[in-house]
């Protein structure tokens, strides 16, 4: 069994020693440039709905680990991610998210949700003593 572990072990050393970054480098920008080609499709104002192009954000994910499993390097890595990266900031970089302006509810809902669980909780508690002073009954 050790056997078989440490050679599991040395296999994924030797994959990782295996991993030609500069091939995975060199490929990499052809899955850009394909995303970029599908991404003149949809209208940039539609850019952050993902909606809009979530197919061409899933080919050109699968492109990316493809080539870097090409060239015998685990998906993700750093510099995958770097890539990754840069295309998202060439394409989502507008895309922030708006600040959500919490409201408190009007004093109606708002009352009657904090006296439920007030209410409940002193019927419980008059429950237990109720039972606990019924103990020859039960």
């Amino acid at each position: 069994v050790n056997g078989l572990m440490t050679l599991g072990f040395t296999g994924a050393r030797q994959q990782t020693e295996l991993c030609n970054e500069s091939l995975m480098l060199e490929k990499l920008p052809a899955c850009g440039k394909s995303f970029e080609e599908m991404m003149k499709k949809v209208d940039s104002k539609r850019w952050c709905n993902l909606t809009e192009f979530i197919m061409y954000y899933d080919n050109f994910t699968q492109c990316t680990e493809r080539e870097a499993n090409n060239a015998s390097c685990f998906w993700p890595n750093p510099l995958a991610e770097g890539f990754i990266t840069g295309i998202h900031k060439q394409f989502f970089s507008n895309c922030t998210s708006e600040k959500v302006h919490w409201e408190d509810p009007p004093d109606e809902i708002l009352v009657t949700l904090i006296l439920i669980p007030v209410m409940l909780t002193c019927a419980m508690i008059t429950l237990v003593v109720w039972c606990s002073k019924r103990s020859d009954i039960l």
